[in-house]
């Protein structure tokens, strides 16, 4: 069975590509984004 979480990289382990590492943090900046703007429109909602 694979692991679901992973150990840190070794020290001289090589970085992952960089548009991987790019996709992540557009993917997390999105999310937390869309999670925020989500989150706004329900307590406007509340609100009136």
């Amino acid at each position: 069975m694979r692991a679901i979480i992973e150990p840190p990289p070794e020290p001289g382990d090589p970085l992952p590509p960089i548009w991987k590492r790019l996709a992540w943090f557009v993917g997390l900046a999105v999310a937390g984004s869309l999670s925020v703007m989500a989150v706004a429109y329900l307590l406007k909602a509340m609100l009136r």
